[in-house]
């Protein structure tokens, strides 16, 4: 079997890391706002769940299916 190239394994640190920095600005920007440790740790944590679901999604809805090994590519492309 081949190795995975190192595109295809990063992919998932850049999501993870993506979804990270979005939430440290609005975490960020909550605590400048508010002056509330508490409370922007808890949109930290919100908007990171929601960020790495939101693009885990996109993610899934974007990349296309491999056919299984063995099997023919479909005739169209909306198969």
């Amino acid at each position: 079997m081949t190795e995975p190239r190192s595109r295809i394994t990063l992919r998932p640190g850049e999501l993870v890391g993506l979804a990270a920095l979005v939430a440290v600005f609005v975490g960020l920007i909550t605590l400048m706002v508010t002056r509330d440790l508490i409370l922007s740790l808890i949109v930290f944590g919100a908007t990171f769940v929601l960020d790495l679901v939101t693009l885990a999604m996109l993610m899934l809805a974007v990349t296309p299916n491999k056919p299984a090994d063995g099997e023919r590519p479909p005739e169209t492309l909306n198969d």
